[in-house]
């Protein structure tokens, strides 16, 4: 099976915006991003998934008529710190989360380790199916999660794995 790994395009944001759960709109290049990702797609999809998220189901409708959403595609959750901005939250407890983001979590949120342990549980659901191409829409935490799992690559160095927006990484699962 392979699996085509397809990052949202460029969100409509201000500089600096928490934004793993929120719900933000995607940037006027939209039409442009979508050719890009479009040209590097390496073919049809028998199935595609995405994230609930806006910003992931505007592009997954426009890659296939039938799209399947799994909350388990959802960015971390920043709990109390979504739609805030990093110069905005309290200072000690972002320090201390970034001092271990692997097992701490926001206020209110998710730990890294908590987020893998969803993404994988779709993961290790998805390739026990049928399908030979599957598309799957979603954010660039995800994804590299998955990588890193593929990779086997720690947790702790995910966020090193590169991911921009409108990215297309397949990985092959036999």
């Amino acid at each position: 099976m392979d699996i085509t790994l397809i990052r949202h395009t460029t969100p409509a944001i201000s500089p600096g915006l928490i934004y793993g759960r929120t719900d933000v709109p995607l940037a006027d290049s939209f039409a442009l991003e979508l050719a890009a990702v479009r040209a590097k797609l390496p073919g049809t999809f028998d199935v595609v998934y995405s994230s609930p998220s806006r910003r992931c189901v505007q592009l997954a409708e426009q890659l296939a008529p039938i799209v399947r959403l799994d909350e388990r595609l959802r960015e971390l959750n920043f709990g109390e710190w979504e739609g805030q901005t990093w110069d905005t939250i309290d200072r000690q407890a972002s320090e201390l989360w970034m001092q271990d983001f692997v097992n701490n979590a926001p206020p209110g949120g998710e730990s890294m380790r908590q987020m893998n342990e969803r993404v994988i549980d779709f993961w290790s659901e998805l390739v026990r199916q049928p399908y030979q191409h599957v598309g799957v829409v979603t954010h660039g935490g995800v994804i590299r999660l998955l990588v890193a799992a593929d990779r086997q690559i720690p947790l702790i160095s995910a966020f090193t794995i590169d991911v921009i927006y409108g990215d297309v990484i397949t990985l092959h699962q036999s």
